[in-house]
């Protein structure tokens, strides 16, 4: 079943706030990692790296929640809950959330940022799968 062809107006916006979410979340991490930690970086100002660091963890923390509460939403209204993508999109969302607290205990561990990322790739992957019937 093609999820987004049978959506109402109201479960577009649904889905749009997850689109939202999803677009802060991983184009952050790559803008985040590619543009601004090498160049604050090289400046030397490590304060400064630790607050624009911060500050995007925060809005990180407000897009896992509409990510998962949207995502609780569809999965529920689309009866989603018996789909083996949905399983392993789930799976790699407690990994996102397991390295991003490990990420906060051991921040110079920067494998756990390009870890992050690749899982969160990942799960925009399956997240496609399931919108259009893949599941």
């Amino acid at each position: 079943m093609d999820i987004v062809a049978a959506m109402t107006d109201g479960w577009r916006l649904v889905l749009y706030l997850h689109l939202l979410a999803m677009a802060f979340f991983v184009g952050g991490q790559l803008v985040f990692g590619l543009a601004v930690v090498p160049l604050l970086r090289g400046e030397g100002d490590r304060e400064r790296l630790r607050a624009v660091a911060r500050r995007f963890g925060y809005g990180s923390l407000g897009a896992l929640l509409v990510l998962v509460l949207t995502g609780w939403g569809l999965a529920s209204h689309f009866q989603l809950w018996d789909s083996s993508t949905l399983h392993w999109k789930l799976a790699l969302v407690a990994l996102v959330i397991a390295l991003a607290l490990a990420h906060l205990r051991w921040a110079k561990l920067h494998a756990l940022q390009g870890a992050i990322l690749l899982a969160s790739l990942a799960i925009v992957w399956l997240g496609l799968r399931l919108a259009t019937g893949g599941a």
